[in-house]
């Protein structure tokens, strides 16, 4: 079978069994949270995928995060006086400090922080309107989903290459 075709089959049957994970046995733990898993799961190609991929989409996305909480804190809490520009200059901010971070080498690819900012964000958000809306609640659901979307994707990279030597 071409690697193209068996990595095809295995995201196909693999992206079954995420999305039962998230909707069944996790769904009280991580609501709504496949989307994070399939966005670390792109992540991880993205980066390289391999050992070379696992450790930004991981990493990368837990720092943006990380960022993103403070960044939705920074909104509700000291940039609130500065009305509809509060959310847009947390933003700025933590775009700002991603950028700067990407000199760390294990941070350096930015899509990758950016990914785990807005995921965080849209988690966050997506309890908007419950006594649960809280960032840094959402942070740990966010980063739980995006290790087991990254590890999604190396299990796939595998699943694919046993496909192509049979």
């Amino acid at each position: 079978m071409s690697g193209y075709f068996a990595l095809a089959v295995s995201v196909g049957l693999l992206a079954v069994i995420d999305t039962w994970l998230f909707g069944v046995p996790l769904a009280d733990f991580l609501p709504g949270l496949v989307w994070v898993s399939f966005i670390a799961w792109g992540c991880f190609f993205h980066s390289g995928a391999g050992t070379k991929g696992l450790i930004p989409a991981i990493v990368g996305m837990a720092f943006g995060a990380a960022v993103g909480v403070a960044a939705i804190w920074a909104l509700m809490v000291p940039l609130a006086g500065l009305g509809q520009f509060a959310g847009p200059v947390a933003v700025g901010l933590g775009a700002f400090a991603i950028c700067l971070a990407s000199k760390v080498p294990v941070l350096a690819t930015i899509p990758a922080s950016v990914y785990g900012f807005a995921a965080v964000a849209g988690a966050t958000f997506l309890m908007a309107g419950s006594a649960e809306m809280d960032p840094v609640g959402a942070y740990i659901p966010t980063v739980v989903a995006v290790i087991i979307g990254a590890l999604f994707g190396i299990v796939s990279e595998k699943f694919a290459g046993l496909m192509t030597k049979a």
